[in-house]
Parts: structure tokens; C-alpha cells; sequence
């Protein structure tokens, strides 16, 4: 059996640990294949793969951000051409979005009364790719919240919370058709992590049309009865059925490896790669 974590943060986005850390606690977790999957960039396959244990596969991939009847759907993107034009001019575009976004939020939490700024967040965030847990994080260091799960509620920065600020992002059949034509294949992201996140049958069934490679079926937040439900519908639709921790290192109480895909998973995903540039 491959031991395979096809979903995995670092601090290239809003995950805490650096890269290379998160490939040796991957290598430490007995893992086979990690993917690096951070939001709307690539910036950490560099450090990823110099980093790699031996016997330990990287498969750079990353979430992107996507938008579905005004509802957020993240859809993991693996083996594509970061450089492909039209790709890399939408990805600048969403990173781009997300400052503005976040300044935003960040006012709204001024006037909410919450003793934070943008430069502090910037901090946080550092070179990342920035995302509301940094916001999170900054709300922790000024006292409003404890930790920073707290802040995803609605009296803060929760999908229409009192601080919430929406932002670019893309209509999914056209991120799935610049992630094809980059040479790579897409697989939807927790569809049953509730609220905006949720995804229904019928919308996967669209998506799979579209040329969807693969859905989440084992993710923490996803029920057995999800997830049997999912590899049901997985198996109608011709979809690979994945799986990964989506650790974002101590956010998420390190838990890569704690969520494996499917046996057979990673190898039927890559099969379905034009270029396979593992």
C-alpha cells in the first residue's frame, strides 16, 4: 500500500511550518508520497523537494481558490506548469486579491475594536501567500480571541462574519480548464466540510463533466457516512477518490499523516497526468 497525504500546508501559505519541515515530519509520519499544497502558490516545491527524505515522494500540487454560485470551493491542483501563462496570470491576480482582501478585514477589526493593523499581519504572514489565519493569528497577539480557531465565527472573520471580506476567485470549470491546459488534473477539496464549503451531488456531476480528475473522499472534517457517500459517487462519476490531513502544522495539531488516501488513489491521479513530472 502507498502511504500517500495528498493534502498538505506550509508557511508558502497559512500553514506554520516551513516546507522543508513539513517533508520531514511527512518522512517521520512513514509516509510514501506528501503533497505540497498550499493556496494559490507553488512558492515552497523549491525547499520541498531539496528537503525530501529518501524514499519519500513529493507531489507539488496546490489549493486553488475557487468560486461556485457565490460560494467558496477549493479545488487541489497537482503535476501542472506553474508558468503556463494563463494560469500564472490568474494565480497573481488571486494573490493579489487576498491583500486587499485582508486590509480589509483588518479595518473592519479596528472598527470592531479589535487592537490589530495591516502590519502586523504582514508580519505574520511574512513572504506567505497571506489568509485569514494569519489574520487569526494577529487577533490572538491583541488579546481578542485565544486561539485562533475562535476567530472563524461570525462575530469575526467566519463566511460572513462581521469582519468578513470576500475576494477574487475563479469559477471552478474555468480553473479546472487552466489546470488541464497546464498540463495538470484537479481533484475537489473536502466537499463535505459544511457551510459554504459544501458541495452537492449534482454540482460535483458538473465538475466532473468539466474534466474534475478526482474528489476528497478522507479529510477530517468529512463523517463516515461522507465518505462512503463520496466513494459511491466517486466510483459513478469516474472519479479518483483521495485523501489527505490538510495540515497546516500546529493550527491543526500536526496531524500529517493522520488522513491517507485511498490505496491505489495517488497512483490512478497520476496516471491521468499528460506530463507526469514527478
Amino acid at each position: 500500500m502507498t502511504r500517500a497525504d495528498l493534502h498538505v500546508h506550509s508557511t508558502a501559505s497559512d500553514g506554520t511550518d516551513p516546507p522543508a519541515r513539513v517533508m520531514q515530519r511527512a518522512g517521520q509520519a512513514g509516509l510514501d508520497v506528501v503533497a505540497l499544497t498550499d493556496h494559490d502558490t507553488v512558492a515552497g516545491h523549491a525547499e520541498a523537494r531539496a528537503a525530501l527524505p529518501a524514499g519519500l515522494t513529493l507531489l507539488p500540487g496546490m489549493e486553488l481558490s475557487a468560486r461556485l454560485n457565490d460560494r467558496s470551493v477549493h479545488l487541489l491542483a497537482y503535476l501542472f506548469d506553474p508558468d503556463q501563462p494563463d494560469l500564472a496570470a490568474e494565480l497573481a491576480r488571486i494573490r493579489d486579491d487576498r491583500v486587499i482582501r485582508a486590509r480589509a478585514m483588518v479595518d473592519k477589526l479596528i472598527a470592531l475594536g479589535v487592537d490589530t493593523s495591516w502590519d502586523q499581519v504582514a508580519a505574520i504572514a511574512g513572504q506567505s501567500v497571506v489568509g485569514r489565519p494569519h489574520i487569526a493569528r494577529a487577533m490572538v497577539a491583541a488579546g481578542a480571541i485565544a486561539e485562533p480557531s475562535q476567530a472563524f465565527t461570525a462575530d469575526w472573520i467566519a463566511d460572513n462574519g462581521r469582519a468578513y471580506e470576500d475576494r477574487y476567485a475563479l469559477e471552478p470549470v474555468r480553473a479546472i480548464g487552466l489546470v488541464r491546459a497546464a498540463g495538470g488534473v484537479t481533484v475537489l477539496a473536502h466537499p463535505r466540510s459544511g457551510g459554504e464549503y459544501t458541495v452537492s451531488d449534482t454540482e460535483i456531476t458538473g465538475l466532473a463533466e468539466a474534466g474534475l480528475a478526482g474528489v476528497e473522499v478522507n479529510h477530517p472534517d468529512h463523517s463516515q457516512a461522507e465518505r462512503a457517500e463520496l466513494s459511491a459517487l466517486a466510483q459513478r462519476l469516474n472519479l479518483v477518490a483521495t485523501g489527505g490531513s490538510d495540515d497546516h502544522g500546529s493550527l491543526t495539531g500536526y496531524r500529517i499523516g493522520g488522513e491517507l488516501a485511498p490505496d491505489g488513489a495517488f497512483e490512478a491521479l497520476v496516471a491521468r497526468v499528460p506530463s507526469k513530472n514527478l
